[in-house]
């Protein structure tokens, strides 16, 4: 009887405790239901949002539309008002032509010229002025303005000189119409110029000078010597006027190259930075080893009681714990490395690649300057560079930047100046970098090894050869 209390009594503790699980588990379940409920909500308000969105969208772009479409609608009409005009003036020029043909006496001549010379007044400087100015690209420079300015006025020097020359009505109308081609076909090659086609544009100007003479001298040969001459004194001050446009392209591509120069140096800080903190990295882990070994001889020396093992702990680790001085001296070194502008300057020679007179300086933070240099000799050049010297600096971005500035007229690239090729014999060079910083040793000798020992087997295999 007491047995079966005993187990009613369990069995009545147990449906309580799944009650109460089961009254958990439906309060879970009801929260659930209400995050579900929240989630769609959201969703549903998101969406909401979302298509509120596009509509306004679909609605704006309809506008747009309807506004481009009147528009059209409207230079449509504006063209065929300006169709139905141009034939009008053809009807009127043709029956213009017709009366002055059959009655000569019936247009005043006197007063067309009168009205010439208002109109000729009209235009301020003269009728050889470009009546349309192209923008072309000095304008935007005060310097290469003010040049082309000077070029314009020799130009203009030339051609009131030359207009002296002719007395006739008839051959200074062909001038001044031979000018004005000549003037506007400038303005189309200066128009027309780019960094990558300047030799085009010279040959184009040459092209038009040729073509002119040769239109000139078919219709009139007495007159082919004068415009020989002015179309001789004419092509040099064309070709400078090409120069000085052209200085603006090469002054963009400055601005580009020095963009890309930034950008450039900015991935190559980063990379340094990261194989710096790869190593501050293996140092650290190399520096936990030996502070493991350190608190484990630490432990063994406490309870030791042996005079020799204690003095062989001791000396154990006084050469453990120089060992972590020395790793924590090269973290120092990797941080000052990556948050400063210490590094090597370096200079370096490739004379089977670039010839005994052309050298790169450039400058590394890398703890071993010597994995850059073999960087460079990698398959991008067919032999290795030779060092001449290996600087290092706390600055070394300043001291690079020194020396650059030294050798500045010797560039090789003189608009990529990410190349930091120079030309300079070897004792200039050591000349330059010594007196910047008198210290640095400098080899002045181009090894050349792998270039001079390829030479030798080529000679010997042409020896062979003609053997």
């Amino acid at each position: 009887m007491f047995k079966k209390i005993k187990e009613l009594f369990s069995l009545s503790n147990s449906i309580t405790d799944k009650e109460v699980k089961l009254k958990l588990l439906n309060e879970e379940l009801d929260k659930k239901e209400q995050m579900k409920a929240e989630v769609i909500a959201q969703a549903k308000k998101d969406a909401e949002k979302e298509y509120s969105q596009l509509a306004n969208k679909t609605e704006s772009k309809a506008n747009e539309l309807k506004q481009t479409e009147e528009t059209l609608i409207l230079k449509t009409k504006e063209l065929e008002r300006l169709e139905k005009g141009i034939k009008k003036v053809k009807t009127e020029s043709v029956g213009i032509k017709q009366l002055i043909d059959k009655f000569p006496d019936a247009v005043d001549f006197n007063q067309i010229e009168k009205e010439l010379s208002i109109l000729e007044e009209a235009l301020g400087d003269g009728v050889l002025n470009n009546l349309v100015e192209l923008n072309l690209h000095h304008n935007d420079s005060k310097l290469l303005r003010k040049e082309m300015s000077t070029n314009n006025r020799e130009i203009t020097k030339l051609l009131k000189t030359y207009e002296a020359r002719y007395s006739t009505k008839a051959n200074k109308t062909i001038y001044h119409l031979m000018v004005i081609g000549l003037k506007a076909e400038l303005q189309n090659i200066l128009y027309k110029l780019k960094y990558t086609n300047l030799d085009k544009s010279q040959e184009d100007a040459k092209a038009l000078i040729n073509k002119y003479l040769t239109i000139c001298g078919d219709g009139n040969a007495n007159i082919l010597p004068t415009i020989t001459r002015f179309l001789s004194e004419l092509d040099p001050l064309f070709q400078n006027a090409i120069q000085i446009e052209y200085k603006y392209y090469i002054q963009k591509e400055k601005e580009k190259e020095e963009q890309r120069r930034i950008k450039e140096q900015m991935k190559l800080e980063a990379e340094e930075r990261k194989m710096l903190e790869e190593e501050k990295k293996k140092i650290e882990k190399e520096e936990e080893k030996y502070k493991a070994e350190i608190e484990k001889n630490n432990k063994l020396l406490e309870t030791e009681t042996d005079t020799e093992k204690i003095a062989a702990l001791q000396a154990k680790l006084a050469e453990l714990n120089e060992q972590v001085d020395s790793l924590e001296e090269q973290k120092e070194e990797i941080v000052k490395r990556a948050n400063g502008r210490a590094g090597y300057v370096y200079v370096i020679s490739n004379l089977g690649s670039f010839g005994e007179d052309m050298f790169k300086v450039g400058m590394t933070r890398r703890l071993n300057p010597l994995d850059r240099i073999d960087e460079l000799g990698n398959a991008s050049v067919p032999f290795k560079f030779d060092i001449h010297a290996m600087v290092f600096s706390d600055n070394a971005v300043e001291l690079e930047q020194k020396i650059h500035d030294r050798l500045d007229q010797q560039r090789v690239n003189k608009i990529n100046l990410r190349k930091e090729f120079f030309y300079s014999d070897i004792e200039n060079l050591q000349a330059i970098v010594q007196d910047i910083d008198s210290t640095v040793e400098f080899t002045t000798t181009l090894a050349a090894e792998e270039y001079r020992q390829s030479k030798s087997i080529r000679d010997d295999e042409n020896k062979n050869r003609i053997a």
